[in-house]
């Protein structure tokens, strides 16, 4: 084989086992590890969200969006003495059965990782990597939908509700919370 091919080869194989595929689940302990940098410490940290709160966070989400929990916990990663993000594992069913994305959110309020960290529904209907690619660097805002920024994943329309839903809550949620409030 050309030293070009076996190149080709070596680098799709190590894409293929740096993800999951379809139906592999990762720990919260393995997303996290793949989310920040090394040396990061990472810290879980609880919300407690009054009435007020949640509902200023259903606001921010939109309608189609639901938000009930008050209590939310997240993980804040700090590197060089400073915070890199916030992650959030968000649980939703797609059509019948659940899926956990975690979601990071980073000092500047954008999406800076979003990972499918378990599946349950069929895998013609998980969303491809590639896919997931184009919510990096979004923010809570109109273009964070499926009519606008956000391009629908063909035969999967439930996966590619679910998956800006829960990008809009945890944008909304991390709002609210403001984990790097003043003097972080």
């Amino acid at each position: 084989m050309p030293r070009v091919g076996c190149a080709l080869l070596a680098a799709l194989l190590g894409a293929a086992l740096a993800r999951p595929a379809a139906g592999q689940d990762l720990t919260q302990q393995e997303a996290l590890r793949r989310a920040f940098p090394e040396g990061t410490s990472i810290e879980r940290r609880t919300a407690y969200l009054d009435d007020a709160q949640i509902a200023r966070a259903k606001a921010l989400a939109g309608r189609d969006v639901e938000i009930e929990a008050g209590i939310v916990s997240y993980y804040v990663g700090t590197h060089g003495g400073r915070p890199a993000g916030a992650a959030y594992f968000d649980v939703q069913r797609v059509r019948t059965l659940p899926q956990v994305v975690m979601i990071v959110v980073g000092r500047e309020g954008h999406l800076e990782h979003i990972e499918v960290v378990r599946w349950a529904e069929p895998p013609e209907y998980h969303p491809p990597s590639r896919w997931l690619a184009q919510f990096l660097g979004r923010v809570l805002d109109d273009d964070l939908s499926e009519r606008r920024a956000i391009a629908g994943i063909t035969g999967a329309t439930l996966t590619t509700r679910a998956s800006i839903r829960a990008s809009r809550r945890v944008l909304a949620l991390h709002q609210v919370i403001d984990p790097f409030g003043p003097g972080t």
